[in-house]
């Protein structure tokens, strides 16, 4: 893996930058408020307006920071969360532990959990019964999930021009697949053929305003009989 540069994003918290892909981890407009407005707000927020119990998938754990921002939600609603997530290239605790995101959320207050986070890159990791925590070391294609298991996807990997395998239709088919009817999946992304890709697995597509810096993202939604 190319050297990973550290970066200060607007709303203070860290991203990392890679220069071989030429990409960010987040935006570069706030990584925690981009990761609020798009996988909590839209995703997480809606899902539990029915149910206090949520299973969740996440494709491209990265810096962890989605994770944590789901924890934190849970903590201050009472939410049960069940959470995977898929990460062929996990970063290094050393590197992750440069990160300040414990210090500017709620973490510095339980640094074992920070820790835990990040200490092992496959498998369950045990947080308590009201927050499981499983890692999968392995690309979304070879993921095999129960169908109609998961209630929520975050989809968080690079973008369709960096890693286009990912964003393909028989991906987002995999991902209906394993979701429970009215299942929600979250996205930055907007680009009119992912979101052609996503119609064609047989998701229903909203087009929400996005996070700043960017003017909509995507939340497709599972058919309920």
């Amino acid at each position: 893996m190319a050297q990973l540069e550290l970066i200060v994003t607007e709303d203070g918290s860290h991203t990392l930058y890679n220069p071989e892909l030429k990409e960010h981890y987040h935006s570069t407009h706030g990584a925690i408020q981009e990761g609020m407005h798009i996988f909590i707000n839209a995703g997480l927020r809606e899902v539990v307006k029915k149910k206090k119990q949520v299973r969740i998938l996440e494709v491209g754990f990265g810096t962890g920071l989605n994770c944590m921002l789901t924890m934190l939600e849970g903590w201050r609603t009472g939410l049960e969360i069940d959470y995977h997530a898929v990460e062929p290239y996990p970063l290094s605790e050393k590197l992750l532990c440069t990160l300040n995101y414990a210090g500017l959320l709620d973490f510095q207050d339980n640094p074992c959990d920070f820790e835990m986070i990040h200490t092992e890159n496959e498998g369950e990791i045990d947080l308590g019964s009201e927050f499981k925590l499983t890692k999968y070391k392995q690309p979304i294609q070879r993921f095999k999930a129960l169908p109609a298991f998961f209630d929520l996807v975050y989809f968080d990997a690079f973008a369709p021009n960096v890693q286009p395998s990912i964003w393909t239709g028989s991906v987002f088919k995999q991902m209906y697949d394993c979701l429970t009817p009215g299942g929600i999946l979250v996205t930055y992304c907007a680009q009119g053929q992912v979101r052609r890709n996503m119609k064609e697995a047989g998701f229903s597509i909203e087009k929400l305003p996005g996070p700043p810096g960017k003017r909509e993202m995507t939340r497709a939604i599972v058919h309920t009989n």
